[in-house]
């Protein structure tokens, strides 16, 4: 199975996009990198996926998830930073042909 090239967050309440992109590995699995830099999608042992920022930290986990799936799964994700939370949509990239 190729892993995941790339995939967007979707936000709910307003469509507001975020784009991801493959970036190496990080616990033996895919690492995604935010377009602006700003944001990892990686897989750890203590934490599943999950979406964190340079200081490593957590700032968005996958609901209704198997903890240990191969690549971030395409479900709802909550963010939540400071007093702010958000639900976005994982929607794969369809690979350009």
């Amino acid at each position: 199975m190729t892993p995941l090239a790339s995939f967007t967050f979707v936000r709910h309440i307003d469509g507001l996009r975020y784009h991801f992109e493959r970036d190496g590995e990080h616990n033996g699995r895919p690492a995604y990198r935010r377009t602006d830099g700003k944001v990892w999608c990686v897989w750890s042992p203590a934490d599943g996926w999950h979406c964190e920022i340079t200081d490593g930290l957590v700032t968005a986990h996958p609901l209704n998830s198997l903890a240990d799936e191969p690549e971030p799964p395409a479900t709802v994700w909550r963010s939540f930073k400071d007093d702010r939370s958000y639900l976005y949509d994982l929607r794969a990239v369809a690979p350009e042909e």
